[in-house]
């Protein structure tokens, strides 16, 4: 088997991973706020993660080093995926994963500041690529902005904050580690915000499987993206990971009857190609 066909399947996994989370949360939306949605997800998150950590013998990988690190990044995280929680329950689901795309092109921006990277022209232009694809997204006439759109759109930024973060971590800590203050802080900054008000509501008995399917599905995307990126470059992973875009196209679709808007479609591919662009000029220069 060859190893971009390995890496296709990965991706396979995770782009239904990340579907059936967004389904998930639109499904939860009305009996769970999305501070509830995160605390879940983390708790059933952190249960899953001490599981596999105890049974791959990786518990002593975790230790106290990065800690500031760890936490500026997990509260960047659990900002961006409030706000993704809340878009994908009030706009068109092929919407959000657009503009959630912008992730990589925010990084872009921020890394001089945050990792000390340059700016090269080539980063330059993807990302006023990236920017372009958001207006029309957005809707060339303003007339489409509106929370869902602002809330999916600055989730990417946060989200953009992540990936910067992570890479400073990954450094010097672990898989595990990471992913092990990545549910265990989330989970703390969950309840916290949750249950700020005194009132924590408990998912009710139809409301289980996808408070459940959250935790698994959304560490199971990480994972299954972070096999495929060790197999194959990113200039094959990339494109494979933007098929989410006409996948959850289609599950709109059929699942809510969501119209798929030419817009979206033509800012999505605007998007796609500021990233590629990017991923293929650092391809390059490195060979």
């Amino acid at each position: 088997m060859s190893p971009t066909f390995k890496a296709a399947l990965w991706m396979m996994g995770s782009i239904a991973s990340f579907s059936s989370m967004a389904v998930a949360g639109r499904e939860l939306a009305s009996e769970l706020d999305t501070f509830e949605i995160m605390m879940y997800r983390s708790l059933f998150g952190t249960l899953i993660v001490v599981f596999l950590a105890a049974v791959t013998g990786t518990w002593r990988q975790i230790n106290t080093g990065n800690m500031p690190v760890h936490i500026i990044r997990n509260m960047a995280h659990f900002t961006g995926q409030n706000l993704w929680f809340y878009a994908v329950t009030v706009i068109p689901l092929a919407q959000v994963f657009a503009l959630e795309f912008t992730s990589p092109l925010w990084v872009i921006v921020l890394s001089p500041f945050l990792l000390g990277e340059r700016l090269t022209f080539m980063r330059g232009l993807a990302a006023v690529m990236g920017f372009v694809g958001i207006l029309i997204v957005a809707r060339p006439d303003m007339a489409g902005i509106n929370a869902g759109v602002v809330t999916a759109a600055s989730s990417a930024i946060f989200f953009a904050l992540t990936i910067m973060f992570t890479k400073r971590l990954t450094r010097t800590q672990s898989i595990t580690c990471i992913l092990f203050y990545l549910t265990t802080m989330q989970l703390v900054f969950g309840i916290v915000a949750a249950g700020y008000d005194g009132d924590i509501a408990l998912p009710s008995s139809q409301g289980l499987p996808f408070v459940m399917l959250i935790g698994a599905a959304g560490l199971m995307a990480h994972y299954c993206m972070t096999n495929a990126l060790a197999i194959a470059p990113a200039t094959v992973v990339v494109p494979i990971d933007f098929i989410r875009l006409p996948a959850i196209a289609v599950v709109g679709m059929l699942l809510y009857n969501e119209p798929i808007e030419i817009w979206v479609v033509l800012g999505a591919l605007i998007i796609f190609a500021g990233n590629y662009l990017n991923i293929w000029s650092e391809t390059r220069q490195r060979n």
